[in-house]
């Protein structure tokens, strides 16, 4: 079982001294501050902003890169004091403005006429775009809305999707998704918009109305909120709407199934943007977190009350400065437990705000996934037992961080510095830790970059790793189709490394609707472990795949039917094999009603070199013994459509496990409604191995109160019985205004264990209370 479990009271730690030290803001500042004097000479060695064309010079080059014809959209003027945002377009400035009706269907018929009309209309000034959008729906009792919550995945419900390219690079961008409840998503386009970073969190409103003719939005995004290419006339935009009983999506621009609302390249364009004024660009973020803490038992209750500043400078419309002082991670939502039956860690997302600011621009090469993260932010501010990247994981306290990230003309810059505090009671100093990435966009969507990283956690000296990647992609291929190769190499090292320390491969993707294919190569050399980065397994070859045929029969019952066939193979430097996993999916349909079921089978491999742990618990462990395995698994699964009040998934899987049986079945419910929501999962394990039997079982629930979009409760419950320990996470955030948060954060954990009686019972462990104030200040 790996899992980091943030609900474990955290560890208190003075400031040495009483006070930060000088060399901390020697050794923080000084890489940071020349990073900053080096873009800012860069951009003043010609005139103000050099990097950014005249509105002429704007034109032509758009001109010059949009071979395609694009849908557009004039933007219209409006002082702000003209709109009340309310959900209702009855100012008189929506009704001159300029609006677009022709959303065209992506889903269930490519091509064909939305079930509703769509009306799209923008209106802005220097410090704001603000977009309405009506959507008609012939059946306004139909519709399916459930969220309030911010940052809720609306995918399950009718909402509509907002994409931003407001440097029309055609491969980055901003998204915002409303659903008729005003439940706000919001979230950065990575991956040249195969996926959105849903992370990142911008200062933004939006207010929805409901009427006899279907339900209407009010978006106001400030331009501070977001950065741009100063002096362009137009900006990439599109719109996605889902109608969810229908399992209809319909969009403005790029209406093919092969392509994603998030690919920027497919986007139309927003004409007649105003002249932006992002002001002083400076925003200040101060806040409070105080509370009570009892780490255990037999300890004292503890009283705390912590400030912290976060403050971020534009250097430029399109460059942003971040500096964060005491950095608080209060408000951030405990991980997932997750179970694992094998022998590698687990790869766990980033929650933290300030490493989210940006992060699209930390990526690096194509097609890794968990194979390779050269820079993996949760190497800073949290330590981890040998081997593992994701369970029980300790924070360090974070003194002080800077990082630069946005655009400069035609290349993306992220620089990140960030020193941790001295922690008493354990053998570990402070340490400064930072990482470089440049990635240069060079032709219509392609990209050529370099990534460096420095520092260690826990104190290894002379670590560092260094990286190259490219990137060719196209929309265009073989008419509008899809193609993605990559290639990468990096290298790394530290004192204590002594083998080679190298690490390379490519990746050929070929992701559209009908057929699906990709491959990838992976080297990593005995010595490559990175010390800010993830990498699961060394010194081995990775290869991986897989093709998707997935054709749409037209039938009554069923709209997509998709036949699987993938592997994963993992040789030893000696070209001898170490894992493998063949995946075969025969059956996996999508029905017309959202419902879907699939059937599949795995042959799989393992040689173990050393004995490993399968399970651990008070009672007993059950171990596999170093040797070669080889097996078959099958399983059978199938899920509810999540339009319903009452949905849900079941998955049974069956077979055998090194030299054993294992006997896996994993379940969710969920139960929907606009006031209230609850999701209970469950996953149990029941192995029959050479070395023991055993039973893993995890359980979670999370329940939810969703009084309006801007004030929600949620409680988040997780218990494993190789732990033996139960946590709630519970979490109010309530905002008082666009640029102001309260959370209240409560952490309460029991310990199950035999007592005198030789009985299990439930034992206190540990609580915490946390309340934490924030408002930010723009200029």
């Amino acid at each position: 079982m790996t899992f980091l479990n943030l609900a474990q009271p955290r560890l208190e730690v003075a400031y040495p001294g009483g006070h930060m030290q000088r060399r901390i803001y020697f050794s923080v500042f000084v890489p940071l501050a020349f990073f900053l004097t080096f873009v800012t000479q860069a951009l003043a060695q010609s005139g103000e902003e050099p990097e950014e064309p005249t509105a002429e010079e704007a034109s032509q080059q758009e001109e010059e890169e949009e071979p395609l014809e694009r849908p557009s959209l004039g933007v219209g003027f409006i002082a702000r004091e003209d709109v009340q945002l309310d959900g209702v377009l009855s100012e008189p400035a929506w009704a001159q403005a300029g609006a677009s009706e022709n959303l065209v269907v992506v889903e269930p018929v490519e091509g064909g006429e939305p079930a509703g009309e769509t009306i799209i209309k923008v209106l802005g000034n220097p410090d704001e775009l603000i977009i309405g959008v009506a959507c008609h729906d012939p059946n306004p009792a139909g519709i399916v809305a459930f969220s309030k919550a911010r940052d809720d995945e609306l995918d399950n419900e009718d909402h509509i999707t907002i994409v931003l390219d407001t440097f029309l690079d055609n491969r980055t961008g901003y998204v915002f998704a409303v659903n008729p409840n005003a439940a706000r998503f919001d979230g950065l386009v990575i991956s040249q918009g195969e996926d959105v970073n849903s992370d990142w969190d911008a200062v933004w409103e939006a207010k929805t109305s409901r009427d006899e003719e279907g339900w209407t939005a009010e978006i106001r995004i400030p331009i501070k909120s977001i950065g741009y290419r100063k002096g362009l006339a137009n900006w990439g935009f599109n719109l996605e709407r889902r109608v969810q009983r229908l399992q209809e999506t319909s969009r403005w621009s790029g209406a093919s199934q092969d392509y994603e609302v998030a690919q920027t390249s497919r986007a139309g364009l927003l004409t007649e943007l105003p002249n932006f004024d992002f002001g002083l660009g400076l925003s200040i973020r101060p806040a409070i977190t105080t509370g009570a803490v009892k780490e255990s038992p037999d300890a004292d209750r503890e009283f705390t009350g912590d400030p912290s500043l976060d403050v971020t400078q534009r250097l430029g419309p399109n460059l942003l400065s971040s500096v964060t002082i005491n950095t608080d991670f209060a408000e951030t939502e405990v991980d997932a437990r997750q179970t694992n039956l094998t022998r590698f860690e687990i790869e766990f997302p980033e929650k933290r705000t300030f490493f989210l600011e940006g992060s699209d621009i930390f990526q690096f090469g194509w097609g890794l996934d968990e194979t390779l993260v050269p820079f993996y932010s949760r190497r800073i501010g949290l330590l981890f037992e040998e081997g593992e990247g994701g369970g029980d994981g300790l924070q360090i306290p974070i003194d002080v961080g800077g990082k630069v990230n946005g655009r400069v003309g035609n290349t993306n810059v992220g620089a990140l510095v960030v020193r941790t505090r001295n922690v008493s009671g354990l053998d570990l100093g402070e340490a400064t830790m930072g990482t470089v990435r440049i990635r240069q966009n060079i032709l219509a969507e392609s990209s050529v970059g370099m990534i460096a990283t420095s520092g260690d956690q826990i104190g290894r000296s002379g670590s560092w790793l260094t990286g190259a990647d490219f990137r060719y992609q196209t929309s265009e291929f073989r008419g509008e189709k899809n193609l993605i190769a990559s290639f990468f190499g990096a290298t790394t090292n530290r004192e204590d490394f002594d083998e080679r320390k190298n690490a390379y491969g490519f990746s050929v993707d070929y992701p559209n609707d009908l057929l699906d294919m990709s491959i990838t190569s992976t080297r990593l050399d005995d010595g490559f472990d990175p010390s800010l980065g993830f990498v699961p397994r060394s010194g081995v070859h990775i290869w991986e795949g897989g093709v998707d045929y997935a054709p749409r029969p037209n039938w009554a019952l069923v709209r997509q039917m998709f036949h699987e066939a993938s592997f994963y193979l993992v040789n030893d430097l000696e070209n001898q094999w170490e894992s493998y996993h063949l995946g075969f999916v025969p059956v996996n349909w999508l029905l017309e009603s959202g419902d879907s079921f699939e059937v599949g089978w795995s042959p799989e491999g393992d040689r173990p070199d050393e004995e490993f742990e399968l399970f651990e618990s008070e009672e007993k462990v059950v171990t596999v013994e170093a040797g070669s395995y080889t097996w078959n698994r099958y399983h059978v699964a199938g899920a509810l459509a999540d339009k319903r009040r009452v949905s849900g998934e079941l998955r049974y899987e069956i077979g055998q496990y090194y030299g054993g049986d294992l006997d896996t079945i994993e379940g969710v419910l969920a139960l929907n409604w606009p006031l209230i929501s609850v999701e209970l999962g469950a996953e149990r394990n029941i192995g029959s191995m050479p070395e023991g039997d055993f039973t893993q079982n995890l359980y979670s629930g999370r329940f939810e109160v969703k009084v309006s979009a801007d004030l929600n409760f949620s409680s988040f419950l997780q218990y494993d019985n190789e732990s033996e320990s139960l946590g709630t996470n519970t979490r109010m955030r309530w905002t008082f205004n666009p640029l102001g948060d309260l959370f209240v954060v409560y952490n309460h954990n029991l310990q199950r264990s035999l007592s005198d009686m030789m009985t299990r019972v439930w034992e206190y462990d540990s609580n915490e209370l946390l309340v934490k104030l924030q408002y930010t200040w723009r200029n």
